[in-house]
């Protein structure tokens, strides 16, 4: 039986003694450290657990197109703005800038965007979308709207607008300044029985 082995002394001979695997576990436990969070009543792990969800369901529909998330993220933002700077485009997709560059390099590779740089800026570059970007963005609609129909399944179309609704106003929540909190104060103990009669005599 294996477990982990400990040194003991006998008639002067030096030998390893194997730990239960029972005991073994038992202390692994103990060094175990609980992280509590009250995760059900959490609407961040909530919100991210159901974006993670739609990213698998996108992506498995753009897969077969030869289509990447992060390159329809990009026609995405360029459906919405028409032409935006890498610095811009990269904080609406939430990367890095580095990260960036290798998507739209690809993208301009197969000739889906184009760069133009900046009359005023030369280090600022423009992103737009090409002719070439029509079929291509056809094809993420089409996988977006099936995986909308899949993710609103059962959905009647009053529990739909109530939320987007409350989407919008927890987005509104997070982009609007942050209100100061007030300080967090320890809850009082009750005092025990003796402590209350002396607390009582010292006043007296």
């Amino acid at each position: 039986m294996r477990g982990v082995g400990r040194e003991t002394r006998g008639r002067g001979q030096r030998c390893v003694a194997a730990e239960p695997p029972a005991l073994v576990g038992a202390v692994a436990e103990a060094h175990l450290v609980k992280l509590a969070y009250d995760f059900e009543r959490s609407v961040g792990f909530w919100v991210c657990q159901t974006s993670h969800a739609l990213q698998r369901a996108f992506n498995e529909q753009l897969a077969p197109a030869g289509i990447t998330f992060r390159q329809a993220q990009v026609l995405g933002c360029l459906a919405l703005e028409e032409r935006l700077t890498q610095t811009d485009l990269a904080e609406r997709l939430g990367i890095e800038p580095p990260t960036l560059v290798g998507v739209l390099d690809r993208m301009e590779r197969d000739g889906w965007i184009r760069r133009t740089g900046d009359r005023h800026d030369r280090r600022r570059k423009w992103i737009e979308a090409t002719a070439a970007a029509q079929p291509v963005w056809r094809r993420v609609v089409t996988a977006a709207r099936r995986v909308r129909r899949r993710a609103t399944r059962g959905l009647a179309a009053a529990e739909l607008a109530q939320l987007q609704q409350l989407l919008a106003r927890v987005r509104e929540n997070l982009q609007a300044p942050e209100r100061p909190q007030p300080p967090e104060t320890a809850p009082l103990r009750p005092r025990s029985v003796r402590a209350r009669r002396t607390l009582a005599a010292s006043r007296t």
